[in-house]
């Protein structure tokens, strides 16, 4: 098996060389945000050439026993050999869909949204299964979850949530997960046990550094503040620190209210909104470009991209990849890997 076409090993180890000397340099502490991020790109890279490294390894070790199995008639030999080719299958394909998010943002941090349909009560429950959903993902990757804005229901569930996904790649994964997610259960809300229907739009952008410019008109800026609500006790505020802030020409609103301060959580809504603003741009790119190839975009609550099915059947269903699977229980437990898997290579074919 030829690894080489997945990843250049001597040019990660001089990337990784240039990014330790930055280490070495004087005042490489001086901007502490700009010191990590060249930390966190090392150790990223160093991750990477060991994990290919243990790829060679266990293909050398492969062909070895493969050589092995064509000179001795051994079937326990040969079910080992056939359960390590197994394994490095595995290894490669997950180590090369790793390589290929190599969009300008797939390694940034994601910022998520999660606004449900009509439907009151039973869509805000659907979007708190799929908050738990994201999170239980995010800890399975070792991400970091930050809420910037949690707006209960009055119910149950959640009216809306944004949270800043931080990990590695974290934006790339979640950009599979961007679309209109649609639950079909026996209503847990209706006394009369009938089957319901509800709707959760999910939105991804990625979390941009500081040093990328978006032009935003300070003109175009409607900025609110108000008290932040929370689930009681020390986060509620008893000031107006939340910050809404709403770009009038694209009507586009984000909110935060992560922080006891005011100005920090400003800070935070403005770069929501530089992702949302570049998310925008990224979307009006492709529409021109399907527009040219004369396909055909369906928007709005019809075009939902997965169907979570409780009843009358355990079934969670992509509609763009038609990856179904029968463990409707697994998945919001955070097991979307798969879904995550197929999509993105359907878009890298």
């Amino acid at each position: 098996m030829n690894l080489g076409g997945l990843f250049d090993l001597d040019a990660k180890k001089a990337e990784i060389s240039k990014l330790e000397q930055k280490m070495t340099e004087p005042g490489f502490w001086n901007d502490q945000n700009a010191a990590q991020k060249v930390i966190d790109d090392s150790n990223w890279l160093k991750g990477k050439v060991e994990a290919f490294e243990a790829l060679e390894t266990k293909t050398e070790d492969a062909e070895v026993m493969y050589e092995m199995v064509k000179e001795e008639d051994d079937t326990e030999l040969f079910n080992e050999l056939n359960d390590e080719v197994t394994s490095l299958s595995s290894m490669v394909q997950d180590f090369e869909l790793e390589m290929l998010l190599s969009e300008p943002y797939d390694k940034n941090n994601a910022i998520l949204e999660l606004h449900p349909g009509a439907g009151g009560t039973e869509s805000q429950d659907f979007a708190s299964i799929l908050l738990r959903m994201y999170q239980r993902w995010a800890e399975s990757k070792n991400f970091k979850v930050t809420t910037l804005n949690y707006l209960a229901g009055d119910e149950a569930g959640v009216k809306s949530v944004t949270l800043l996904i931080k990990g590695h790649n974290a934006y790339g994964y979640l950009k599979a997960e961007k679309g209109v997610h649609r639950l079909v259960r026996i209503s847990p809300f209706d006394s009369s046990g009938r089957r319901h229907t509800s709707f959760v739009s999910c939105d991804i952008s990625p979390e941009l550094d500081d040093d990328v410019e978006i032009e935003i008109n300070p003109e175009d800026l409607k900025i609110d503040t108000y008290r932040s609500s929370g689930s009681g006790g020390q986060h509620v505020n008893v000031t107006d620190s939340a910050v809404r802030i709403t770009h009038e020409p694209t009507n586009t609103i984000v909110s935060c209210q992560s922080e006891r301060s005011q100005i920090k959580n400003r800070e935070h809504a403005m770069k929501m909104l530089k992702s949302k603003l570049y998310q925008l741009e990224i979307e009006k790119r492709e529409q021109e470009l399907a527009e040219i190839r004369g396909e055909q975009q369906e928007i709005g609550w019809g075009s939902q991209i997965r169907s979570y099915i409780f009843h009358p059947y355990s079934m969670v269903k992509d509609h763009r990849t038609n990856l179904d699977i029968g463990n409707a229980n697994g998945v919001i437990d955070g097991d979307i890997d798969p879904f995550i898997d197929a999509y993105l290579r359907s878009q890298m074919s």
